[in-house]
């Protein structure tokens, strides 16, 4: 059941900056907040050797010190990972959308994003 994720004022915003701050590379971070809202993000270095325009890979140590900070401020990271994406196109922020990994692994599924314009718009 896709109960959705809700991102606080301000949080599409600061993945977007940080989608078009390191473009043309992936960008990484964690969500924090808890009862499905998310309230801060935590950028973090996308560590890969592996070529950072298609992958990208966080460090176990910056990931445990985004959880420390979590847990100092009194919110949680999620128990169950949503990877939230932005398009980032020619160094613009466009579309903003959420996938959860499917508990077998078998396919990413979308997850909705509520409190948020998937799509920016030139007006």
């Amino acid at each position: 059941m896709d109960t959705g994720l809700r991102l606080g004022a301000g949080i599409a915003d600061a993945i977007r900056a940080h989608g078009v701050e390191t473009y043309p590379h992936e960008c990484c971070g964690a969500l924090i907040g808890r009862d499905g809202e998310v309230t801060a993000t935590v950028p973090l270095p996308n560590t890969t050797e592996e070529g950072p325009r298609r992958r990208f890979l966080v460090r176990p140590s910056d990931y445990r010190q985004a959880e420390s900070g979590a847990d100092a401020a009194g919110d949680h990271a999620w128990p169950n990972f949503s990877y939230v994406i932005v398009s980032v196109m020619a160094g613009a922020a466009e579309d903003l959308r959420s996938w959860k990994l499917r508990e077998d692994r078998s396919a990413f599924d979308e997850e909705t994003l509520a409190g948020v314009s998937t799509a920016l718009t030139n007006s």
